[in-house]
């Protein structure tokens, strides 16, 4: 594109800092969460990725765009994010599996970009002072005009997110990570057995699903306002919960149906929001981090195992109100000490504040799946065992 086709772009912070660009993707007007993400591969997946709901993305990574975009790597129907923001933009991508240039795809799903500003000093901003809220536009050119109006937007704290990204019905999914992707196909070999798993969608991405399907489940993805008597109904082998947006202590239906799950005794796994809605139901706390986890690289572990994650969230576990009579902490964020994962210590019950189905990502926490799926045949065995 050249300059002399260029449309101006005026992104404004909540705090009046106001920074002056080049608009890619649709024009308009956005209001959104401003957090950063410090990956440098995986933006379609990030863009697709329901916990971004709310949010304007600011890609640290200096290029973005030079692969386009493809419908296979999409973790939902449609980009989920509010807007986002580059330092330099490719419009025309050069890869293989491109069907389409991230300007184009952006425009045609009506999310606004800006890009030609200065991402570092933004990034440093929002690590001084914390993520905020902010606007992109097009058509509001005028620094007080579009800071009124992002003053006026909520703030993420108290926003229940989930259900604008829920399923609206129930589904059932059964596609594995194709063959070509399939990066530990001895793991995932399972003996032909097949586990039903009832999925709670609080904004689950379609990679997710692949990996418990590939690792022999049958999944059922419900609402997220499904009771728990409902969810029985299906007699699941175990229950999953996904990760999504939002504040975790808003989703009071989810944390009401766990809490009631919990006594079923059934294997329970979640991860990101799903952990932090299983902490709640424990009887812990969540609280908002200053600007969250959003990368490729968070060290995670407790004592001699450490695994590289990808994670995206702005809220956490408080860890002096988890009750340590029958919950312990599984992995801490190495970076800041964070609670990172949490399991109960008599029942088949965890959680993990990251992604592991590595989506974008490294794939050094795929084992939990195997994990999860262990659980689910250990009851069987038992169950079994019980009735004969």
């Amino acid at each position: 594109m050249s300059l002399s086709d260029a449309i101006p772009a005026l992104l404004v912070l909540a705090d009046g800092t106001a920074y002056r660009g080049w608009s890619f993707g649709a024009t308009g007007t956005t209001i959104g969460e401003v957090v950063f993400n410090t990956g440098m591969t995986g933006y379609q997946e990030v863009l697709t990725d329901p916990s971004y709901c709310g949010q304007i993305v600011l890609f640290t990574y200096p290029e973005l765009g030079n692969t386009g975009v493809n419908p296979e790597d999409e973790e939902s129907v449609r980009p989920q994010v509010r807007g986002a923001i580059a330092r330099n933009i490719c419009h025309k991508p050069s890869n293989w599996r491109s069907a389409q240039s991230l300007p184009d795809y952006l425009k045609q799903h009506q999310i606004p970009g800006i890009h030609g500003i200065d991402t570092r000093a933004l990034t440093r901003k929002i690590r001084q002072f914390g993520a905020m809220n902010g606007g992109i536009s097009t058509e509001i050119l005028d620094e007080a005009e579009l800071l009124e109006q992002v003053q006026e937007s909520p703030n993420m704290a108290g926003l229940n997110l989930v259900r604008e990204v829920t399923t609206p019905t129930v589904y059932e999914w059964l596609e594995p990570t194709i063959a070509d992707w399939e990066f530990n196909p001895e793991s995932v070999s399972n003996g032909g057995e097949t586990f039903t798993v009832v999925a709670i969608d609080f904004g689950v991405k379609r990679n997710i699903l692949r990996r418990l399907a590939s690792y022999g489940c049958r999944v059922i993805v419900v609402p997220a306002n499904t009771p728990a008597a409902e969810i029985l109904n299906y007699n699941p082998d175990g229950i999953f919960l996904s990760n999504g947006p939002g504040d975790p202590a808003t989703v009071t239906d989810g944390i009401e149906t766990v809490k009631a799950l919990l006594e079923s005794q059934k294997p329970m796994f979640g991860i990101c929001m799903g952990h932090q809605i299983l902490g709640q139901a424990l009887g812990a706390e969540t609280f908002k981090l200053k600007f969250g986890h959003r990368g490729l690289n968070q060290p995670a572990g407790l004592q001699q195992r450490i695994e590289i994650t990808s994670q995206n969230h702005s809220f956490a576990i408080n860890p002096d109100t988890l009750p340590g009579s029958f919950v312990e902490i599984s992995h801490l964020n190495l970076n800041d000490r964070t609670v990172a994962g949490v399991r109960h210590k008599s029942l088949p019950i965890f959680s993990v504040q990251y992604h592991p189905e590595a989506s974008p990502g490294p794939h050094d926490a795929d084992y939990l799946f195997e994990q999860f799926v262990q659980s689910m045949r250990s009851l069987r065995t038992v169950t079994n065992a019980e009735v004969r």
